[in-house]
């Protein structure tokens, strides 16, 4: 990416096989994910202490490097490339857009807070109407994430901004952090509306149609703190009786792929954030270069046209670099970034997989050590490998298409910085 020839792109971990995809339809899957659907077409800066260990490490793992290279027969070309790994039902017709914009700024008493004009347009015969408009706040936002992470504990809901600014990077409130956050929001939401399951839940509709008086008895609705707490108390009894016995070899396999992938993908985010720190340091100080030169040619007579050529050559060169800053901010750090949130939701998932799993083990040992009422522990134990068969269907299916799209945005957003790389240097 750099002229000192820095190279910005790690090899990913080839993702383990998975199991089939469920079939997508007018209505949603009791059990399954769904089939894959086409996607369509910000974090703290980290000192490096051995900047050249985390440069090097993919170099290391010749095995993870062959196995995402591509083939002599393959198109080389940027945008064939991208062509190259377009869905085959990319151009099935959507019934559901949704657009986030209009920030606005409110101040009370007590907090500052932006609120988000959320627009929806729909030919769906569940909504009362064919188009809405509603602000949310990203506590909304929020609310929405947690309730379906409720409703589907083992499907991968799509990862939100971070509620703080990231450091050193943006002022809170500030215009690039507003704009920032909107674009992660509006993408959040349309991740949703793709997603063969998530977008018929109940609480997405209520979120995108409720106005905000609405809303808020809404989610007075909800699971008390009881309740809360009791899931709480299971999940830390899940992780206190260990490891789980009889996990199938798939997850197995995925939960060894997102260990390393959450290992290379967060030292692509902290390389990616230097990378655009250096360059903004780099475009300061030419910013101050240039005019040097203009003032020079006053004084210098004999070589005033050299010394204006010069200064004219520094400021288009300071453009340029503009527009490469703006390419990285743009089209390669909030891809990166989401995927490192991915990599956490994804974990969390696994867990959450895991517990059904522990709570299915542990009433087959009870069964085997005759510890309770054999016939009570018996239809205990039918309805939990239902839900486990359930939670693996649909963890399948969601992995098939979660890897599409990660495979699909990596090369996206790779192939953009090669091109705004190519364009930067026949500009300069």
């Amino acid at each position: 990416m750099e002229a000192e020839g820095r190279v910005l792109g790690p090899p990913l971990p080839p993702p383990p096989s998975g199991g089939g995809s469920g079939g997508g339809g007018a209505e949603p899957p009791a059990c399954a994910a769904g089939a894959a659907r086409a996607p369509p077409p910000a974090a703290e800066v980290l000192e490096f202490d051995d900047e050249e260990d985390d440069l090097e490490v993919f170099s290391k793992d010749a095995s993870l490097a062959e196995a995402n290279s591509f083939s002599p027969s393959m198109p080389t070309s940027p945008s064939s490339m991208i062509n190259q790994y377009k869905f085959e039902d990319e151009s099935e017709l959507r019934d559901l857009f949704i657009t986030v914009d209009d920030p606005e700024s409110h101040i009370t008493a007590i907090e500052t807070f932006i609120t988000y004009r959320v627009v929806t347009k729909t030919s769906r015969s569940e909504f009362d109407s064919s188009e809405y408009e509603v602000r949310r706040r990203y506590q909304d936002f929020l609310w929405l994430k947690s309730k379906l992470e409720e409703a589907h504990p083992t499907l991968i809901i799509p990862p939100l901004p971070e509620k703080f600014i990231m450091k050193g990077m943006v002022e809170r409130f500030s215009e690039e952090f507003i704009e920032t956050r909107r674009k992660a929001l509006h993408k959040f939401l349309n991740r949703i509306a793709d997603h063969p399951t998530l977008t018929f839940n109940e609480d997405f509709k209520i979120f995108l149609t409720a106005q905000a008086w609405e809303l808020s008895s809404h989610k007075k609705q909800g699971p008390g703190l009881l309740s809360r707490m009791g899931q709480t108390v299971r999940a830390v009894a899940s992780s206190v009786r260990g490891g789980v016995k009889n996990r199938p070899e798939m997850f197995t396999e995925v939960n060894d792929y997102m260990e390393t992938f959450s290992q290379k993908i967060n030292v692509l985010d902290k390389i990616a954030h230097r990378i655009y720190k250096e360059e903004r340091e780099y475009f300061n100080e030419m910013k101050e270069y240039g005019p040097i030169h203009t003032l020079w040619s006053a004084s210098e007579e004999d070589i005033a046209d050299s010394l204006k050529g010069v200064a004219s050559c520094i400021d288009k060169c300071c453009k340029a670099t503009e527009k490469r800053m703006a390419g990285l901010s743009e089209n390669l750090l909030p891809i990166i970034h989401e995927y490192v949130l991915y990599s956490e939701i994804l974990m969390g998932v696994l867990k959450r997989r895991d517990q059904i799993q522990g709570e299915l083990d542990s009433k087959v040992d009870a069964l085997a050590n005759k510890k309770a009422e054999k016939d009570l522990i018996t239809e205990e134990i039918g309805k939990l490998e239902d839900k486990v068969e359930c939670a693996n269907n649909a963890l399948k299916a969601d992995w098939d298409r979660w890897k599409q799209n990660m495979q699909y945005d990596m090369r996206s957003a790779f192939t953009n910085v090669a091109e705004n790389n190519l364009r930067y240097y026949e500009e300069v």
